[in-house]
């Protein structure tokens, strides 16, 4: 008997010796972490998480999820095991006191740091090091980023980004004018009574 799920499909059946059945193309979508820039000059912000089997629709779907009801200047998308993860602290203790000196032989490139400076809240950019690996860069990045008590840091390639493109950035112009998407902007106490003194007249 086959399943509607394809996980299941794959597995051998219970009791029985077998080998695992590889995923077919587009089984099941990886994930990818979405970061929003609000304002021009403002740090990109990590927002969330979409699920598509590639990087470019992950690009398209993470502009429908986080972007049609609040303005936005820029977006872009990496693939979740392209994010280096630091450990998580608690209380008082500043994550980088966590971070051990790294150094790597490879070719330097630029890697975005992230910081998430209080629990509850989002991974905010903190800036870009070069190093040739993400262990290098957090190295790096505890000794010029390090400038206040962080629970977590994040290190991404640039070179895995799908960023927004200059062309691409007219998708978000018209979105401020967009007061219609504000639930303050229907003023309903003006409107009913505007409504009650065209009754009563």
């Amino acid at each position: 008997m086959k399943s509607l799920d394809p996980r299941v499909n794959r597995l051998p059946v219970p009791g029985t010796p077998g080998t695992i059945v590889p995923k077919v193309p587009l089984d099941q979508f990886g994930s990818f972490e979405v970061f929003v820039q609000a304002k021009e000059g403002k740090p990109f912000q990590h927002e969330g998480i979409v699920h598509a089997p590639n990087l470019e629709l992950a690009f398209v779907l993470a502009k429908e999820a986080f972007t049609r009801r609040f303005t936005c200047h820029s977006l872009y998308v990496t693939e979740t095991r392209d994010v280096f993860v630091s450990p998580t602290t608690e209380a008082e203790q500043n994550a980088y006191d966590l971070i051990e000196e790294a150094t790597s032989p490879a070719a330097k490139e630029p890697y975005e740091i992230y910081h998430l400076p209080r629990r509850g809240k989002q991974h905010i950019h903190a800036g870009t090091v070069t190093a040739g690996s993400p262990e290098e860069a957090m190295w790096l990045a505890k000794q010029s980023l390090n400038t206040k008590a962080v629970f977590n840091v994040w290190a991404v390639r640039s070179a895995a980004i799908r960023r927004t493109t200059p062309e691409e950035a007219i998708l978000w112009q018209t979105l401020p004018d967009k007061k219609f998407r504000d639930a303050s902007d229907y003023k309903g106490g003006d409107k009913l009574k505007e409504f009650l003194e065209r009754r009563n007249a």
